[in-house]
């Protein structure tokens, strides 16, 4: 894919391309020191099994990490959603929580088309597989709880 004339790639395979690089290479992957919330998020099912820490100062995420072993789904939606969230305000980052979820569970949602999402959209094929929908959201819930820890 490296060096790949992107306009020749098939969509579906750039997105999986995404989901796979935040899955070699997460982003913001760390214990987070001085965190003022953390959440342990584990799924019985399928043995995802994350911690997600959070640093709120003034209502705003001023640090994000999250740490733990998953599938390729469920590690690279806890990379983008850091990346995501870092910086912005609680009532900011839950109404994009709210957004991703639509996105991966409803039919023909409006969520699909909202800019806010950006590269988080990749994930909307997720709801094609009703199992994997919990992978993709697992952490964004995690991150609601700590959220309300924190505050």
């Amino acid at each position: 894919m490296i060096g790949a004339d992107v306009s020749r790639v098939p969509l579906e395979d750039l997105y999986q391309e995404v989901i796979l690089d935040h899955n070699r290479r997460p982003r913001n992957y760390k214990i987070l020191e001085g965190a003022t919330a953390e959440i342990h998020a584990y799924n019985p099912l399928c043995g995802d099994d994350y911690h997600v820490y959070l640093k709120v100062r003034d209502g705003s995420i001023e640090d994000v990490a999250f740490q733990g072993k998953g599938c390729a789904i469920s590690k690279s939606s806890a990379s983008m959603m850091t990346t995501k969230v870092k910086g912005r305000q609680k009532k900011e980052v839950l109404e994009l929580k709210r957004k991703f979820i639509d996105l991966v569970t409803k039919d023909a949602s409006e969520e699909s088309q909202d800019a806010t999402l950006g590269s988080l959209k990749i994930f909307e094929g997720v709801k094609k597989f009703p199992i994997r929908v919990k992978c993709a959201t697992m952490v964004w819930h995690a991150l609601e709880e700590a959220l309300e820890k924190a505050s």
